[in-house]
C-alpha cells in the first residue's frame, strides 16, 4: 500500500472547521471525499519544551501529513501508545508506514479516537 502527502490545498482544508481536539471522530477527506480522515496526537517526553506531535491520515487513500506545534497548556488527552516503553515506542515508529497501519487498527479495534480535556 502506497502512501503519499496531503498537498497543501488539503491541509488547509482539513484545519477547517472543528478541531480534532473539539470533534475527533473521522472526518472528510479532501483528496477522496470518503469520511475516514483519522488523527493522532502525543506529547513527546524528550521534547524541549511543551510539544505536541499530531499525525492526520486517510484510511481510505492513503494520504497523511504529520506536524509538530506548542502544546497547548492545560490541554490533556488520552495516549492508547502511552503505556510502550522508549524502545517499543522507538521500534513502533520505526516504519511510518507501519505507524499509520499500527493507529488504523487501533481505531478499527475501538482503542482511538483519543479524548481531551482541558485541565
Amino acid at each position: 500500500m502506497e502512501w503519499s502527502s496531503f498537498s497543501g490545498a488539503e491541509v488547509t482544508a482539513l484545519a477547517q472547521g472543528e478541531s480534532f481536539f473539539a470533534a475527533p471522530d473521522e472526518r472528510e477527506c479532501p483528496a477522496c471525499g470518503r469520511r475516514s480522515v483519522r488523527a493522532y496526537v502525543n506529547a513527546p517526553e524528550n521534547a524541549r519544551r511543551p510539544t505536541l506531535v499530531s499525525y492526520v491520515w486517510c484510511s481510505s487513500c492513503h494520504r497523511f501529513v504529520g506536524t509538530r506545534a506548542k502544546h497547548p497548556e492545560g490541554l490533556v488527552f488520552s495516549d492508547p501508545l502511552a503505556t510502550l516503553d522508549a524502545d517499543q515506542r522507538r521500534e513502533l515508529e520505526r516504519s511510518l508506514v507501519g505507524f499509520l497501519a499500527h493507529l488504523d487498527r487501533l481505531w478499527d479495534e475501538g482503542v482511538l479516537p483519543q479524548t481531551f480535556a482541558a485541565a
